[in-house]
This record gives structure tokens, sequence and C-alpha cells, in this order.
């Protein structure tokens, strides 16, 4: 049967994903699969990176997105993927699957999502939405609902407005109202959307006080400069320069086993070219408290990324055409990922930092006292990471905080 006759229907993957701060404290990576899983996680974060920033359409704009929401989106359709595009979807992820089955995969991402046990800060978890008229294969229900902590509801795909609202309105819930229109156009032949979520709410370890946030200049380039509010703080600072790479590192604690950093580079071309997993692990290890004078802009920033063309950049081809093999998530059907985007917000102000994030698959049928001054007054990057681990929630430059 010709993939072309089925070219309506469609399954969506989408992930969602809010950062305020506070987050806790969760085991270490002391499994062999999870470790693997781990630095792929990893590793991936900054690929991707590279390859959002390398896009015309980004560049000169604010970079900020989850990798952990994406991996959990792509490691769920894994579980429906076989042959070759299994293959692609495991390597362009991080993982090597001569090292890695598919059940460790699993096992680690169902670990990984236990971050959100016993806390009230952190809230995980995978969804599926159905078409009435089908039927997936039941281990991959199964799969998904012990590993990703899906919760699975039916819907009527040919009324799209009805099944988009639905969507919407879990998304929304899940992410406390960050994002809140995930879903912007549904196509009549969709069969399926898988939605990740995660929800990330904190409180800096040592608030800023407001009274110090005064109106400031943020350069953008050499021809442009806007006015922020930029919060302000004397205090004792994790702090690390990075002579190989000519970057000043800033730790900010949450309270909790969170922590953003905050890197101001002499050249953001050269950091972004550098950086990768290995630059976190020795800025963890390195940093000094010392006192800083600290300086900070407020900001609230919004992106929304298509990723299926970066995605097939970084060789994840076949699920995208008429080669793909999901045939794991459906009996005698041909399907395709037609489309991936990605939506993320961020804000921080003097009690903390908010992030939100969404990605998108869509699958067919086929001073005086000389206390040094650190102000970031010009672009930067930005990660939120787990202390123990260096796991990465989140990755961002951030080139006009006004916008």
């Amino acid at each position: 049967m010709s993939t072309m006759m089925h070219a309506a229907l469609g399954v969506w993957i989408l992930s969602a994903v809010v950062c305020l701060g506070r987050g806790h404290h969760h085991e270490g990576h002391t499994d062999g699969s999870l470790s693997h899983v781990s630095t792929g996680n990893k590793e991936f974060a900054f690929r991707l990176y590279r390859q959002l920033a390398a896009h015309s359409k980004n560049q000169d704009k604010n970079i900020f997105y989850s990798p952990s929401s994406v991996s959990v989106a792509f490691a769920a359709l894994s579980v429906g993927a076989r042959e070759e595009t299994l293959q692609q979807l495991l390597s362009g992820l991080g993982y090597n699957s001569s090292q890695v089955t598919q059940n460790d995969i699993n096992r680690a991402f169902s670990m990984i999502l236990k971050r959100q046990e016993n806390s009230s800060d952190i809230n995980e978890g995978t969804a599926v939405f159905l078409d009435n008229t089908i039927q997936p294969k039941p281990e991959f229900l199964k799969d998904l609902k012990e590993s990703f902590y899906t919760d699975v509801s039916n819907v009527n795909f040919q009324q799209t407005t009805e099944s988009a609202d639905t969507i919407n309105k879990y998304v929304a819930d899940k992410t406390h109202g960050k994002i809140d229109k995930l879903v912007k156009k549904l196509d009549a032949g969709t069969i399926m959307y898988l939605i990740s979520y995660i929800y990330f709410k904190g409180m800096w370890n040592s608030p800023f006080d407001a009274k110090l946030t005064k109106e400031d200049e943020f350069t953008v380039d050499e021809n442009t400069k806007v006015a922020v509010q930029m919060m302000n703080k004397e205090d004792r600072f994790d702090v690390y320069h990075d002579l190989a790479i000519n970057t000043t590192i800033l730790r900010l604690p949450f309270n909790s086993s969170y922590s953003m950093l905050l890197l101001l580079p002499d050249s953001m071309e050269a950091l972004e070219k550098e950086i990768g997993p290995e630059h976190v692990t020795k800025w963890s290890k390195w940093m000094k408290e010392r006192m800083y004078d600290v300086y900070i802009p407020k900001l609230s920033i919004k992106t929304d990324y298509a990723l299926k063309e970066v995605l097939i950049e970084m060789g994840m081809t076949h699920m995208f055409d008429n080669r793909a093999d999901l045939s794991g998530i459906l009996e005698g059907k041909n399907i395709l990922v037609s489309d991936a985007v990605h939506q993320a917000t961020l804000d921080i102000d003097e009690t903390g930092a908010t992030a939100a994030a969404a990605t998108g698959v869509e699958i067919t049928l086929m001073s005086f006292q000389h206390v040094p001054v650190l102000k970031f007054n010009r672009p930067f990057m930005l990660l939120v990471t787990e202390n123990t681990t260096d796991d990465i929630l989140f990755l961002g430059k951030i080139i006009n905080p006004t916008i």
C-alpha cells in the first residue's frame, strides 16, 4: 500500500517545559544505562544549541529552549521506532545503540522523571491524545505509561478546534499557564499527539533586593543599546574565569539542588563554538566563592522554533520521509514525522527565574573595597542545571533581554 495514500494521517509529539528555579535534590547517576543516557542528553543539548544558533533566522536573536524537553519527546518516540529510523533517533539523541538497549533508555528516563517525586516544585511527564479511530499497539502504550509517566486520552481529531483546545488546556494546566497556545493549527488527519512536559519552579537561594534594581543600558551590539531594569547585589558568589574560552561564569543557586549558570564571554562566537558538557563539569569543580558586585538584567523572553530542518541536519532523516519505520506505534499503517516545533519562555526577576518550553513533532502516515564588578550588560549565555549531575534543563543565549 502506498504511503502517499495515508499522507493526511498524523501523529504529533510535543513537550512543554516550565522553569522557575526552586527544584529539589535527586539521586546521582549510579546506574550504567542512566549514566550513558545522561551523557548523551548533555551532548545533545549543545549540538542542538549549535544548530539553532547557526540558522540565519536565529542569528542576532535570543535563543532559549529545553534540551530536556526535546530529549524526553524523542526518547518517547523511539519506543515506537524500528530499524534504521530507530538507529538514527538514538544516534541523534546521543545514545550508542551498541551500549544501551531500548529497555535501558526507557528505564533511564523513568529514573530521570522520578525527579518529581516528593517535591512540589517540579512536575514532569508525558501525555498521549489518541484519535477515536485508532488503537496503537498495547506494548507501545504500556512502555510509555511505565517509563514516561504517560496519561492517555481519546479525542476526535476530526473536530480540529475542540481537539486543539483540549490539548492546549492540558499543556496550560501542566505548565501553570506558561505555555497556553501550543497547538495553533491542527490537521483533521492527525491520529495522535504525544506531549512531554516539565514544570520547574524555584527561588534564588539569596534573592536580589528590588530596591537596588535600577534602569541601566544593555549593549545588544555596537550599534544598539537598550534600556533594562538591572538587578544588583554585592555578595559572595561562586565564580570561575575560563581562560581557555575567555569567559566568566557566575553560579546563582536556587534554594534547592538546581542552579543557573550565567556565562559572560569576551567573544560569543568563540564560546558558542567551543562550549560542551566537559566545560560545565570543569566549572562545577573549580568555581571559587568570593565577593562580587553583580548586575543582572530582569528579563522576559519567548522563543519559537521549527525543529524539522534542524533535526534532519543532525542526522535524523528517515523519520521525516517515506523511509520512516514507526511500526512499533501502529499496526499495518505507514506513518512518518511531518513536523517538529519547540516553544520556550524565560523570566528572571529578583526572586527567581521562570522558564517554559514546548516541543511538537508531527507524525503523519507516510569597586572601592576592591570588590570586582560582574555586569551582564551585553550578550550572555545561561544554563539551568542540576548540581549533583550537571543535567541541563534549560540552555540559551540572551542577545536582547527586552524582546
